[in-house]
């Protein structure tokens, strides 16, 4: 029986890792994907962190790029492939994790391999699980390419004709961006236009460096500020929003409403000419093969700073598990330290 299974192998379960191995515990790391890197790896191919190197460092290894530089996927991907075999964590790859039940006082986690037994588990999936689409989607043509922002790649995916990107955050006007870039065909934007745009260095400091002088990644999600920032819209960063939607090729429509064969209702038109849909809707959190773990309303488990309320249970990765920082490659660490200490004392 292991001390600890960490059930995930990006930034949150590394983190966990390196202070596992660190107190000379018995743990494995487990993860459904072949390689290390995946989650970043299976992106669209243009992904960049929004984040300069000074702020992308895990726990015990500088991430290995100059200050300011700002990595693509595919360094993310290399860096925690050196960090796993810098530290030698044990680690077994196309494992997923199928269902976690409590058996007295230790856990039987399921997988598509075999089953393991510990005495703790610390869940470290991330947020993303189930790519969200409108359940319309289902009533349009098979004529028209859809996929989601999960599974795109590039415009070389798309057939000739316009198209329709769906969703406003980072990931939707990025992959907009991309795509109206690439062709003159029309590009029409399903979202709101109404947002706030951030750039990447301001004063000749980074974006981060003032977010971090100010203190904005280091509000408690409980406190009062943390929870105005929590419930704002959040802010596209580094990405000129006003120049992609003022090209000659993008058209915008509003909030998409509903479908029907060829026909796509929007908030000011009924598109029938398009053939290619980009749906940048984000995803739906799924905790659902974890036994008799208790939720919050919107899907996510019940839990102060990590610690769940089924004792020997973990969570880390959760975007705002304590501060707006979680979420960064470089603010899990503090996450990654605080667990720890609750966890080892």
């Amino acid at each position: 029986m292991k001390d600890f299974v960490i059930v995930g192998a990006a930034q949150a379960g590394l983190s966990m890792a390196y202070f596992l191995k660190q107190n000379q515990k018995d743990f494995l790391i487990i993860d459904r994907e072949e390689e290390i890197g995946a989650s970043w790896l299976n992106r669209w191919d243009t992904l960049k962190l929004f984040t300069p190197t000074e702020f992308n460092h895990l726990i015990g290894m500088p991430f290995p790029a100059p200050k300011g530089y700002y990595p693509d996927k595919y360094e993310v991907a290399a860096y925690f492939k050196s960090y796993v075999e810098k530290f030698d964590f044990p680690l077994q790859l196309n494992t997923l994790a199928e269902r976690i039940e409590k058996k007295d006082k230790h856990f039987i986690i399921k997988t598509n391999k075999q089953e393991i037994t510990c005495r703790h588990v610390i869940v470290a999936t991330g947020p993303f699980h189930i790519p969200y689409t409108p359940k319309f989607h289902n009533k349009l043509s098979d004529s028209i390419y859809q996929v989601h922002s999960n599974y795109y790649k590039n415009s070389d995916q798309l057939q000739k004709g316009s198209t329709l990107v769906v969703g406003g955050g980072d990931s939707g006007f990025q992959i907009l961006d991309e795509i109206s870039s690439n062709t003159s065909n029309t590009t029409y934007f399903s979202g709101s236009t109404d947002i706030r745009t951030l750039p990447q260095e301001f004063l000749g400091k980074t974006l981060w460096w003032w977010f971090t002088k100010t203190g904005f990644l280091s509000f408690s999600k409980n406190s009062w500020i943390g929870k105005k920032i929590n419930q704002s819209k959040q802010p596209i960063i580094g990405t000129d929003v006003k120049t992609i939607i003022k090209r000659g090729n993008v058209t915008l429509v509003g909030h998409t409403t509903d479908a029907e064969y060829n026909t796509i209702k929007t908030a000011t038109v009924e598109l029938t000419d398009v053939k290619n849909i980009v749906w940048a809707t984000g995803y739906k959190p799924n905790f659902e093969w974890i036994d008799n773990l208790e939720l919050t309303d919107d899907g996510y488990p019940k839990h102060h700073r990590g610690i769940s309320t089924t004792e020997g249970l973990y969570f880390i990765g959760l975007p705002w598990l304590h501060t707006r920082g979680s979420a960064t490659l470089g603010g899990i660490k503090k996450d990654a330290a605080y667990l720890a200490t609750q966890i080892l004392q």
